[in-house]
């Protein structure tokens, strides 16, 4: 039976400088999704690559005093040298400097601009050159870019434009009857609610302001931007030929079956993509996702910052494996993750030391000790054989499931649900108690047996998240490989077979202490930096209210609450408007903090929620509650949100 494809990509890795561990996290995960399907029998076709072109880029070449074209080789050969390190499985690495995509590139853009589609006219607006990307007065967040924080500048030049408008309503039926096309359904939200629905504007599609870029061969002052150049690189590495029979690996291939990509670029990947393919009569990808942030500490990462984590540098510490299980199984599936040695360092000792690295461990040491490496199955099964084997046997089944759902972070929990039960087995059993009786010694065999099977169907598992762990333990358990497809069964391992006669190590323990002093010798703290730890917080006094009773206070409910939808209220410059879910209600909350927050920064969050006030209606919209927010003396406010993540509706007390 022919395999059923699947299609899938990564945002193409931006070619200024070395990725951080926040850029390296999309990769990781993609290459988990991609192993996973593989390993369930999809013929998978998996592509990466790099975005290559941009002022951004002829600006840090120059002060580089090299090349634009010097610098991207560089900065792509170091990309690929962090994919591969992190032993990422794709099958495609474009460039979007490859000579096929720059000529195929031109002449999309020619046949947009001969159906009219494209046309020439003058740009006008506040310009940021780290985002490319031209936004108006109203759009700014503090006078500075709503994307990134920094400055903008004014800019006017000639330019081409691409007719949005004339594709919105087609887009926004599209969302409307494919709901799994746009995940989570925050993103959806935000899409729909900021930019869909109040009107697209068109887009600028070519500059004249620099030159690093693909030139418009019909007009060559000026280069095609770069949105129309990095996107259409998921149809151009695969084929696509435009004027021309495309090849046959793109009639395979298309529509892709996911774009995976940062939440950053969301609306770039389901609005200016949707669109540009519909103008070139070609089908939708069919899901696009956009993950969160991995953060360091409570920011994002950025390198003015000096708050970055490199991947090469976190193996050295920890090791590949350990790295991806942290990033993959540490981020939730909507809301930013947190990275840091210390948590790197309390994840491995507990999880990947303790949990997994103890129990195969301990299992072979104890075949070894008891059989002499023979691991045999004698049939002496007792009742608690059968709940540890349910557990194992429900395992793949459950992972899968979790998988189809894109919940990375649950099909792991799900698989270390299975060694924990192992661990708990051995608790039951007693081993060691067994072999000091010799009419147990059946029984001993059966659960030794037992507990191999169960640790080789988990290690399988683990595969598609942490392959060289999973095959260093198959390796001695000498065990073979089985596919998803026999995971239905338990007893497969054969009765006889010899475990390693000396268990390895997986995963050894840290000391939090030595490794902090590891890093304090890579990256010293500067002196102005450890005079600002010390300076004193500021704190402010307000003036007192009346007391009020413990029976006030119980009358009030307050819970965590997630916002899934936000959007400015129309009639006011103060308020936004939130969908706030709150166990498995949804409240509309109106707010008075527009000029703190977009609706778009809203989407996602977790807050704390008053959920009890009297409903009341503020600028004509009904509010079914209030936000909670700390405000300083300068009138600046800030959201109170939980430190740990904590499920929406989860009760403040």
């Amino acid at each position: 039976m022919e395999k059923k494809k699947f299609y899938m990509t990564t945002a193409i890795a931006y070619a200024s400088g070395k990725p951080h561990i926040g850029n390296t996290y999309e990769i990781v995960l993609a290459d988990s999704i991609a192993r996973f399907k593989r390993a369930q029998g999809y013929d998978v076709f998996f592509q990466t690559g790099t975005d290559e072109h941009g002022q951004k880029i002829e600006l840090k070449a120059e002060e580089a005093g090299v090349t634009p074209k010097e610098f991207v080789d560089s900065a792509a050969g170091e990309i690929k040298r962090i994919w591969d390190l992190m032993n990422t499985s794709y099958d495609k690495f474009i460039r979007t400097t490859d000579d096929y995509h720059e000529k195929v590139v031109q002449k999309i853009f020619k046949k947009l601009y001969d159906q009219g589609d494209i046309y020439k006219g003058y740009y006008e607006g506040l310009y940021c050159t780290p985002c490319e990307s031209f936004f108006t007065e109203s759009q700014l967040v503090d006078g500075k870019c709503p994307d990134c924080g920094r400055p903008v500048t004014p800019a006017r030049e000639e330019a081409y434009f691409f007719r949005m408008s004339k594709y919105a309503d087609r887009l926004i039926e599209h969302i409307n009857t494919h709901p799994e096309f746009i995940q989570p359904v925050s993103r959806k939200n935000e899409m729909m609610n900021n930019f869909l629905l109040p009107g697209l504007q068109d887009l600028c599609v070519s500059r004249t302001s620099f030159s690093w870029g693909i030139p418009v061969d019909f007009d060559p002052k000026h280069v095609i931007y770069v949105w129309l150049d990095a996107l259409t690189n998921y149809i151009t590495g695969i084929g696509y030929k435009c004027d021309e029979d495309s090849t046959e690996q793109f009639r395979k291939e298309w529509p892709a079956d996911l774009h995976l990509i940062g939440k950053d670029i969301i609306r770039f990947h389901t609005i200016y993509w949707p669109i540009f393919l519909m103008a070139l009569d070609l089908p939708l990808p069919r899901q696009i996702f956009g993950h969160p942030w991995l953060l360091q500490g409570e920011g994002k990462m950025s390198k003015s910052k000096g708050n970055v984590l490199y991947a090469d540098e976190l193996a050295d510490f920890f090791g590949v494996d350990a790295v991806r299980y942290f990033v993959l199984h540490e981020m939730p599936f909507e809301n930013d993750g947190v990275i840091s040695w210390e948590l790197m360092v309390e994840r491995l000792n507990s999880d990947l030391a303790n949990t997994l690295g103890n129990l195969v461990n301990r299992t072979i040491s104890m075949s070894n000790k008891y059989f002499g490496g023979e691991v045999r199955s004698t049939g002496a099964a007792e009742p608690v054989d059968e709940d540890l084997k349910s557990v194992v046997l429900a395992a793949p089944g459950k992972a899968a499931a979790k998988m189809d759902d894109l919940r990375v972070a649950d099909a792991i929990t799900e698989i270390f649900t299975l060694f924990k039960r192992c661990n708990k087995y051995i608790d039951e059993t007693m081993p060691w108690a067994l072999a000091k009786d010799e009419a147990k010694k059946d029984r001993l065999a059966e659960v030794l047996y037992n507990l191999v099977e169960s640790i080789a169907i988990g290690a399988e598992l683990l595969e598609s998240f942490m392959p060289e762990t999973s095959e260093k333990i198959l390796s001695q358990l000498n065990a073979e490989k089985r596919g998803l497809e026999q995971m239905d069964r338990f007893g497969l391992y054969p009765s006889g077979n010899h475990v390693t006669d000396k268990p390895q190590i997986l995963f050894a323990r840290l000391d939090l202490k030595e490794v902090m002093e590891r890093v304090e010798q890579l990256h010293p703290a500067k002196p102005q930096e450890e005079e600002k730890k010390e300076e004193e917080q500021p704190v402010m006094d307000r003036e007192p209210k009346p007391e009020i009773t413990f029976e006030d206070f119980e009358k009030m409910q307050f819970q965590v609450g997630e916002i899934i939808a936000c959007e400015e209220v129309k009639k006011s410059k103060k308020l936004l408007c939130s969908q706030v879910k709150i166990g498995s209600q949804v409240k509309q909350i109106v707010s008075g903090i527009k000029g703190h927050y977009t609706a778009q920064e809203m989407v996602g969050k977790k807050v704390m929620v008053l959920v009890n006030l009297k409903p009341a209606k503020l600028a004509g919209v009904l509010s079914e509650g209030m936000l909670l927010c700390a405000e300083d003396e300068k009138g600046e406010l800030a959201l109170m949100t939980p430190e740990k993540p904590m499920p929406a509706g989860a009760e403040i007390c």
